[in-house]
């Protein structure tokens, strides 16, 4: 006798054997229960979920001897013709192949007569969606007024392919992907009938590899038990189906994980050395990120990952200890390798590429502590708080070359805001200082220089404001925001923005006594220093910085008028009707 394979062998015989369609056994059983049965059903689905044997399980319940029932009894002449496919009054069209119009005429004057044996003649087209429409429009009026004896169940995998006048006279039922649990329960039933060793996770491998299809899930078993026998191990049903065993997925997400490089090129080298492919193994990394991301964002993900119990225990204890944002991260880099291993002549370098990347990638800082981080640097002035926040942003095992921020003089500390260069390295010569209008020149007291001689061009704030920054640029620089209320060598009045940092910096103790003993030295005497904050503005003369920007956006318009009223330009403009985008001073930029 010829070998039935598994999945002919155990084909659901009853709708209670259906896996994973239990809402459409469910409704046909209460319509048979209660006479409410349609003359045409359409099932669809993926493909080995059960459509035909649903079917045939009807076609056996409305035709069995016992009565119609729910249940078929499977043991009359009916259900045994019916389930070996011998049935004349129950015809099984493969619509593949009988696609023309003259194969549904034939079926329209088949439908005149009377079933020869059973209760109903059940016309079952399997692959309907294959019909041409001109056999779908002679099938019309029949599908839509058919005689009393005569049922028609279509099944198909692509209904969107079936015209919607079709779709209007049907009952339709969707059948759904297995769920991989019950896979693995189906499978484990009928391999304990077989009295097969088999266990469970080799079971799951199978069921995974059948990606929802049961008929598929069958037909893998089938291999395996051709290759193993009825003694089935793990490794040779990894090695087989070619699939990635579930350790090194494990093993490959904790180095990363772990930030352990070497581990994460181990596992590349495992798996150049079993022989996966690196595009299959990267896919099957990526599903495992997702389940690992998904237990991340879920308390209760048991209805959105086809997991075991085993599988979700080992993926929880990664995903407790991994930020949400890490692994949406890493998930974003494997799908951009997997998509270029596709045109890689190197796809093991690509994929070591990527398994260093994401073992070395940055931890996410959340805004929220950025923002605080700040506001704690400016509540301080800059002091402790800013050195603090210096030493969490140093780099992972690097050492700092720079001398601590809390090690150095108040003076010396640059003040936030300000830009690198306002901070110079030990040992330059000073220069001289330099007019208001030009920047100034680097701290000379901080370097061990001798300090700069005040220069004197009539405007006095001015005069001190350069004084102070050529002796100590963080103090200068924070003069510039204040606004001269009193300049006189016994009263030294300056103005600041209510709450501004420039004012709260000002008013730490050793920078106060540095800005004393820099008005003392410039006026020859000693002023009475003192910081005023300012309400709104107050009516205050404004500060160097509005001056500087005052002057720069007159200068700027003074150039764009001069621009405007040339005759070459006016020329260009009228030509081309073009407007004057930017202004450039001649010598201020690289010709090109």
């Amino acid at each position: 006798m010829s070998y039935l394979v598994l999945a002919r062998k155990w084909r659901p015989q009853t709708f209670s054997d259906l896996t994973g369609q239990g809402h459409v056994s469910q409704t046909l059983k209460n319509a048979i229960d209660s006479g409410r049965i349609a003359h045409a059903f359409l099932f669809t689905g993926a493909r080995g979920v059960g459509k035909t044997s649903s079917a045939r399980i009807l076609a056996k319940a409305l035709n069995c001897e016992r009565g119609m029932s729910p249940e078929p009894c499977n043991q009359c002449p009916a259900c045994l013709e019916i389930t070996a496919g011998t049935a004349v009054d129950v015809l099984e069209i493969d619509g593949a192949s009988n696609t023309g119009v003259d194969d549904i005429r034939e079926l329209r004057e088949n439908v005149k007569y009377l079933p020869s044996r059973l209760r109903y003649k059940v016309f079952i087209i399997d692959e309907v969606h294959m019909l041409s429409t001109s056999a779908f429009n002679a099938l019309l009026k029949t599908l839509e007024e058919p005689p009393p004896h005569v049922k028609f169940i279509f099944a198909t995998t692509e209904p969107h392919k079936v015209p919607i006048t079709i779709l209007s006279r049907c009952q339709r039922f969707d059948f759904k992907r297995i769920p991989l649990g019950q896979v693995v329960e189906r499978l484990r039933f009928i391999v304990a009938r077989e009295r097969i060793t088999i266990s469970d996770e080799a079971l799951t491998v199978v069921a995974r590899k059948g990606d929802g299809s049961m008929r598929d899930s069958l037909s893998v078993l089938d291999q395996v038990l051709a290759f193993c026998g009825d003694q089935v191990r793990d490794e040779e049903v990894a090695n087989l189906l070619g699939v990635v065993d579930r350790r090194l997925l494990l093993e490959a997400s904790a180095a990363v994980f772990a930030r352990d490089t070497a581990s994460a090129l181990g596992v590349a080298a495992k798996v150049d050395g079993f022989g996966y492919s690196m595009r299959q193994f990267c896919g099957e990394l990526i599903d495992h990120f997702r389940n690992l991301m998904i237990l991340a964002a879920v308390a209760d993900p048991r209805d959105l990952l086809d997991l075991s119990e085993a599988e979700l225990s080992a993926l929880r204890e990664q995903a407790a200890a991994v930020p949400l944002a890490d692994l949406q991260r890493h998930l974003t880099i494997l799908l951009r390798a997997e998509g270029e291993m596709a045109h890689s002549s190197y796809p093991r370098l690509l994929l070591e590429l990527t398994l260093i990347k994401m073992a070395t990638l940055a931890p996410v800082v959340p805004v929220d502590d950025l923002l605080e981080r700040l506001r704690k640097i400016e509540s301080a002035g800059g002091g402790g708080v800013a050195a603090d926040a210096r030493a969490q942003w140093r780099p992972a095992g690097g050492a700092s070359s720079a001398t601590p921020a809390a090690s150095r003089p108040p003076e010396q500390q640059p003040a936030a805001g300000l830009s690198p260069s306002a901070a110079r390295a030990p040992g330059q010569s000073p220069a001289p200082a330099q007019p208001v209008s030009e920047p100034p020149p680097p701290n000379a007291a901080a370097r061990g220089g001798a300090a700069p001689e005040p220069r004197r061009t009539g405007d006095d704030w001015a005069d001190f404001v350069a004084f102070a920054k050529g002796s100590k640029v963080r103090l200068g620089s924070l003069l510039e925001h204040g606004s001269p209320l009193a300049v006189t060598a016994e009263r030294l009045e300056i103005g600041f923005p209510e709450g501004s940092f420039a004012l709260t910096s000002l008013k730490d103790r050793d920078s106060l006594a540095s800005l004393k003993e820099l008005a003392a030295r410039f006026f020859g005497a000693e002023p009475v220093v003192v910081l005023k904050p300012l309400a709104g503005g107050g009516g205050a003369p404004p500060n160097l910085l509005e001056k500087k920007r005052a002057e720069s956006a007159r200068r700027e318009a003074d150039l764009r008028q001069a621009a405007a009223s040339h005759p070459a330009v006016s020329a260009v403009l009228d030509v081309f009707g073009g407007t004057i985008a930017e202004v450039v001073p001649l010598g201020s930029k690289e010709k090109v």
